[in-house]
């Protein structure tokens, strides 16, 4: 029974997600998505990224992020746009700025629905 509501929660936040992602696309030019498909696989991808990724480069710059107060989260948050936008066909960002940019506005969006795109941990 468990395994079923898991099932439902990743389905239920990658469908959520997805329409973040499409609207935070809308709202900036520096960010393209083709399709409305590639911005529910954004969302998936974001989803695997921050489950497996992130961690290690949270742990890898712990220092600085220490340093910078966590404002190099900020910096760790845009690289995972960055890698998804090298991962998948159809989304692309036009530099750092736009990821960084792409991050806190669907940070926003997803505040505004109540769903985090990280693992629930």
């Amino acid at each position: 029974m468990g395994e079923k509501n898991a099932g439902t929660s990743v389905l239920t936040k990658i469908v959520l997600g997805g329409i973040s992602v499409l609207i935070a696309d809308y709202l900036m030019r520096g960010v393209s998505i083709d399709t409305w498909t590639t911005g529910f696989i954004l969302a998936a991808v974001i989803i695997l990224i921050n489950f497996t990724l992130k961690p290690i480069m949270i742990v890898l710059t712990f220092p600085i992020t220490l340093i910078t107060l966590g404002l190099f989260l900020l910096v760790i948050n845009a690289a995972v746009i960055l890698i998804a936008a090298y991962v998948i066909p159809g989304f692309t960002v036009d530099g750092f700025w736009w990821a960084l940019g792409f991050s806190l506005v669907l940070s926003l969006i997803n505040g505004v629905f109540g769903i985090s795109l990280g693992s629930d941990r």
